[in-house]
Parts: structure tokens; sequence; C-alpha cells
């Protein structure tokens, strides 16, 4: 897990930029807060405000992150203004925060989007019973967000958007729309629906807990629901992050003994370990969700030792209330309106074999001297495909899975579809030489690999592949996706008695 986290490739130093950069944007955020005169809660909030700023826009072009980072403040002031509103009012303020959970979980349908303007509003109202805030702050908490988010925008999009000088980035695949209906109706068959109907049932669950738990602290408990069901689609993904989630606050807490509670508050080494964490949440989230945690765990001792709050004892109510909200979570998902991992695999799997085709014919339309034939943006859609795939894969290929048999094919599909990636980068790779010309066994080739993905998609037999021996390296490399396609079939239809993924 370590040399995953930290050790792994990183083309480009995008992490490392981008981890870079959010330390300086969220710096430069409190420092403007403070010079705007803010007290301690106010440059706090403001420091949240620049982390989500840059943390969770995602869209796929710069103009279209800065519109979302401009529209923060639209959904986060409101929400703010309710939240301490209703400070005083816990059962107001309690179906608020249910309201908020499942609106923004909803929001997913409209994409990265409605994806960061949910997160920023649950985070806004989350915050605001982290800091305990009340109508007598509002102006100073207004001006605070306003400030870090400008300050993060001026920072990501003018002092250092290395994004511009990147080929533009590949929009994330969204997730499956629909699963299959329920009797009675279709309106529960869109994911985005039911996931809110869960997050929200989760939150409750959480929420009442928490507070027999703690009565100051039950925020924790909803936090930890709501952040379990951010990029999880179904069951097996939901139960597989709640896990990692534990383990990342039980190794952030650890950490935390050893290095929170000695300083407790000291300035100067507090800035220095709440950069390092900043960067560790930034540099980690791609690699390992369970090293994100550890680092939000740090940050949150860190925010609290500021406060002058901060205990072992604090630390501990964190883990159990971190327990709670991760068992909401798997109960919600468990007996409310379930997504079963295998309909998700199964969707995610047939979307990437279906751009396995397309990229087929795009390139042997390329190499066919099609004019503005370009497979290359197909392959970025595919990478993204696979890598749901392997999300969604992920509980079954878990260490801690006892199903070995069904845990054998899921890795057998794995490596199945990454020999069919890499078969189609070396076609690509072939169809860019500007001395690669169109073959005509090419076209058959490529019909037989439509032929095979058809057959796969709809769950029947794929013909043995009968082509000669090939000495080119486009025919190679379709040959290679022929055999590939044609093994795929053998795990993906297995008895309906054991199926890929069951959870």
């Amino acid at each position: 897990m370590l040399k995953r986290a930290f050790m792994a490739p990183d083309p480009g130093r995008v992490r490392l930029r981008f981890a870079t950069r959010a330390v300086l944007g969220i710096g430069l955020a409190v420092v403007v807060c403070g010079l705007a005169g803010h007290s301690l809660v106010g440059a706090i909030t403001g420091g949240l405000a620049a982390l989500l700023a840059l943390f969770t826009v995602t869209d796929a072009t710069v103009r279209e992150q800065a519109v979302t980072t401009a529209l923060l403040p639209a959904v986060g002031l409101p929400v703010l203004a309710l939240a301490a509103e209703l400070h005083d009012q816990p059962l107001a303020r309690d179906l608020a925060f249910l309201t908020v959970v499942g609106a923004g979980v909803y929001a997913r349908r409209w994409g990265p989007r409605g994806h960061s303007l949910g997160v920023f509003a649950f985070m806004t109202y989350f915050a605001a019973q982290f800091l305990e805030a009340t109508p007598g702050r509002l102006p100073e908490l207004y001006t605070s967000v306003l400030l870090s988010v400008l300050t993060a925008a001026v920072v990501r999009f003018g002092l250092w958007c290395y994004e511009r000088r990147m080929p533009p980035a590949t929009v994330p695949a969204p997730p499956p729309a629909t699963v299959p209906a329920p009797p009675g109706g279709t309106g529960l068959a869109r994911i985005t629906t039911r996931q809110a109907v869960q997050a929200t049932a989760g939150a409750a669950f959480a929420l009442v807990v928490g507070q027999l738990v703690s009565g100051e602290r039950w925020y924790w408990a909803v936090g930890a629901t709501w952040w379990i069901f951010v990029n999880t689609t179904s069951r097996g993904e939901t139960l597989v992050r709640g896990f990692r989630r534990f383990m990342g606050t039980v190794l952030g807490g650890a950490l935390s003994l050893l290095i929170a509670v000695p300083v407790h508050g000291d300035a100067l080494p507090t800035a220095v370990i709440v950069a390092a964490a900043v960067f560790g949440i930034f540099y980690t989230a791609a690699l390992s969700y369970t090293w994100m945690m550890l680092w939000v765990t740090v940050l949150a001792a860190m925010l609290y030792g500021l406060l002058g709050v901060l205990s072992p004892g604090l630390l501990a109510l964190r883990l159990v209330e971190t327990g709670v909200g991760a068992l909401g979570a798997v109960l919600a998902v468990a007996f409310v309106l379930p997504v079963t991992t295998h309909s998700v695999t199964d969707a995610w799997i047939q979307r990437a074999l279906r751009c396995v085709h397309a990229c087929t014919a795009e390139t042997a339309a390329r190499l066919a001297g099609t004019e503005g034939a370009d497979p290359r943006p197909k392959v970025a859609e595919l990478e993204q495909l696979l890598a749901r795939v392997r999300l969604s894969v992920a509980p079954l290929v878990h260490p801690l899975n006892p199903m070995l048999g069904r845990k054998r094919r899921a890795r057998r599909v794995l490596d199945l579809l990454d020999d069919c990636a890499r078969e189609i980068r070396g076609l690509v790779a072939v169809a860019a030489d500007p001395e690669a010309s169109h073959d005509a066994r090419l076209a058959a080739a490529c019909w037989r690999v439509e032929a095979a993905v058809e057959a796969l998609t709809e769950g029947r037999d794929v013909a043995p592949g009968t082509a000669p021996a090939a000495t080119e390296p486009a025919l190679e490399h379709l040959h290679g996706l022929e055999r590939a396609l044609a093994e795929l079939a053998a795990p993906l239809r297995a008895p309906s008695g054991s199926p890929l993924v069951g959870a």
C-alpha cells in the first residue's frame, strides 16, 4: 500500500503539481483571510472552502472548471446561512442536513458540475456543524468563503494553470444511467435516484446513532456516510470504500496521537503539519482512499488542536463515529433499493467492450486513409471505462473476499480486458505511422472483432479465431484482440449459480 501510494508512476508529475498547487492555494487563502482580520474560525472556513474548490472541481476543460468554481458560493452560502439559522433548532437542523445529503447525491446526474456543487453544499453544512456557526458569524463566514474561493481560482486558473499546457482531459466515465427497474415503475431505476435515497437513509441512521454516541460530534458519523457514497455506484463498491475509510481513520488516528496531540495547537509546527496533510490528501487521492483518509484524519486533528479541544479521547470518539457512519452506509446499500455489483459491473464491461469495437473501427478507418479518422479519443475513453471496471470489480478481488472462485474469474476478466487495451494501444501506434497502409485483411479482422463484441454483449458464444498467421503489426494486434475477446466468453458467461460478481 505504501508503494502504491508514494512510488506509483506519475506521468508528467501531474499528481505532484496537483498537490503542490493545493498547498499554495489553500495557504494563500488562509493568509488572505488573516489579512482581512478574520478570526480563527473564519480562517479555517476559508481554508476548507479553498480545499474544496481545488479538490472537487473536475470538469473536462479549464473553462468549464472555472464556471463550476464560480458557482460554488452560489450553493455554499445559502446552505451556510441555513445551517447557522437552524443552529439552535436540533430537529429542523437535522432534517435540513438530511435534505442536503439527498440533494447533493441526486445532483450527480448532472455530471461533474452537479457532483462538485453537491459536495460543496454538503461540506458547507458539515463545516457549519464542525465550527458551530451561528447567525452572528455569517458576515465573516460569507467573506471567508468568497475570498478563499476567489484566491483558489486565481491560483488555479491564473498563477499556475498547468492544465492549459496539457492535452485536453478526458471526461470521467459517468456511471451507468439505470439499473433493472423494480416492479411497478422506472422512477427508481436511475442509479443517482437510488443512491440519493440510500445516502439519505444511511445518513439518518448515522445521525441518530451518532447523537446517541455524542451530542457534540455526531456530524462525524453523517460525514463518514456521505463520503463513503462519493464515487461509488454498487453495493460492493460502497462496502469496500467503507472498509477503507475506517482503516484510514484508524491509521490517521494513530499518527495523530504521535504528532498532533503533542503539538496541540502550537502555530508553527501546526502550519507545517497541516501543509503536509493537505499535500498528502491531494497526492494520494487518486491512488489510495485509505491513505487519503489517513491525511484527512491528521488534518482534522490539527484543526481541533488549533481550536484547543484535541485529546486522545476526541480521536477515539472520531473513530467510533466513523464506524457508525460506515455501518449506516453498509445497512443502506444492503437493504434500501440495493444496486448489485453484478448489474453495475456488467454495464461497465459491456460499455468497455463496445468501446473496444469503436477503437478498432476508428483505427481501421485511419489505416484506410479516411480523412478525420482519429482513434485517440476513443482510446482515452477506453482507459476511463477500464478504470471504472476495476473499481466495480474491486469487491471481488479484495484480499478479504473469501469467494476464491469468483475472485479468480474477476481477475481473469480484468487481465483479458487489459490485454484488449494493450492490443488497441499497439494498433493505434501502428495507425499513427504514416507508412502504414490499408490491407484488405484488416476489414475481415475488424468484422470478426465486431462479431465477437456483439456475441459477448448479447451473452452468446464467441466463435474461436480462424485467422491466418500474420506478420504485419496491425494484423498481429487485431488477432491478439480477437483471442482476448474469445477467451473473455468463459468467465463472463459463468453459470448463474456462480456469477462473476454476486455481491
